[in-house]
């Protein structure tokens, strides 16, 4: 009976513990810096800015003005904003502005319906070289499209993902919710990066040569997540990434809790689901060093770090007092993984908030736990997260 125990024990710490390598592997890779920003370029390519506002009638014209306000020649952009569900007054403003406007009307809305009709829309012989995607709560700042077109002067520069930070640290969900994409910036991005591995997308901020994003979106059926699932074709086909880490995008972060479950319970299922889609993949991308995509197959099937978290203290703390013998190798575990989760939060978050956010990861853990018995739901409708209320740009 000793035996059995200690052989299950071993097989739960080995699976959580090939989790922690992997994070602190990237997380120590971010100290290796910054990649230097491209070289300005004269050369102007023609880009399409996407802008899918479902219901956003409360956020959506700042995020529009700050796409007109670029020091871009205004000829060489045009920017899309496909209209979900918004209000008359809303289209009207937005159709007095310089912007190309399309109403949809969809009985069951999604990010992927809405790019979709605006890519039919324009057409793929459309005259535009780059494919931008924005949410409709993102602000860039004037620099923003010039520093994207410098990267694509690069001629091995077919998808790119800018760095996406905080617009709002007004409540201290906000404040968890800045720190965790940060450390998903650190971690998937510059860490791997650094490593010569593609970078990850994130659903906005991300740039895309026009007929490979019109080819890869049109195939999409995603509900949720149509970004994981463009990951997955495209580094299947070969591409690989680029990041921007100096390009930022400003991003609204989830205020309340309960905003917190909804787009965990969403980004949990979209993860799910793109791993079972793509998972029978998986040989042929090894026997192809495709190592890109056989990475990001493993993001996919890997727990989330609050739940790993979670899990490791719970192993550790209950070994503890029923079988002190075991635990060691627990702590050694909860250490590392904390060192890593350290290193990879930006040193601007360290202070009292950072304390304050982090007494939220024991309730997050629990709600993270209990998404995952919701995940087929969750697949099933899109799931909204309401952006602009009251939100205080504090960044």
């Amino acid at each position: 009976m000793d035996c059995i125990f200690h052989i299950i024990d071993w097989i739960f710490f080995l699976l959580l513990a090939v989790n922690v390598i992997y994070i602190f592997v990237f997380s120590m890779a971010t100290l290796r810096g910054l990649p230097p920003k491209p070289a300005p370029t004269d050369k102007r390519k023609r880009y399409l800015m996407l802008i899918a506002a479902y219901r956003e009638d409360a956020v959506i014209q700042d995020t529009v003005k700050s796409c007109l306000n670029q020091d871009y020649p205004k000829d060489m952009y045009d920017v899309l904003v496909i209209s979900d569900h918004m209000t008359k007054e809303t289209n009207d403003i937005l159709r007095a502005m310089p912007i190309k406007l399309l109403q949809v009307d969809f009985e069951k809305s999604t990010n992927t319906k809405s790019l979709k009709a605006a890519l039919e829309h324009v057409g793929k012989d459309a005259p535009y070289d780059v494919a931008m995607i924005i949410d409709a709560d993102n602000i860039i700042n004037e620099h923003y499209l010039s520093e994207v077109n410098d990267a694509f002067a690069n001629p091995d520069v077919k998808i790119l993902q800018t760095h996406r930070v905080a617009k709002n640290l007004n409540t201290n969900t906000a404040y968890l919710d800045a720190i965790s994409e940060e450390m998903n910036n650190s971690i998937f991005r510059l860490g791997h990066v650094n490593l010569g591995m593609p970078t990850a997308l994130i659903g906005s901020g991300m740039a895309f040569e026009f007929n490979l994003f019109y080819d890869a979106m049109m195939t999409n059926t995603s509900v949720g997540g149509f970004d994981r699932v463009l990951e997955m074709k495209l580094l299947y086909q070969g591409y690989f990434f680029h990041y921007l880490p100096h390009t930022k995008v400003l991003d609204e972060k989830i205020q309340k809790m309960d905003g917190f479950y909804n787009q965990r319970r969403r980004w949990l299922s979209a993860q799910y689901y793109s791993f079972a889609e793509f998972a029978n993949q998986l040989p042929s991308a090894i026997k192809e060093k495709k190592w890109g995509f056989v990475d990001k197959i493993y993001q996919q099937a890997a727990f989330s770090r609050v739940l790993l978290l979670g899990f490791i203290a719970i192993f550790a703390i209950l070994s503890t007092i029923f079988y002190i013998e075991i635990s060691l190798k627990w702590w050694i575990l909860l250490g590392l993984l904390l060192l890593s989760l350290g290193v990879a939060i930006p040193r601007k978050y360290w202070g009292w908030r950072l304390l304050k956010s982090v007494l939220l990861v024991p309730y997050s853990f629990v709600l993270m736990f209990l998404n995952l018995f919701r995940l087929k739901e969750a697949n099933k409708r899109f799931i909204h997260t309401q952006h602009g209320t009251g939100t205080n740009a504090n960044q």
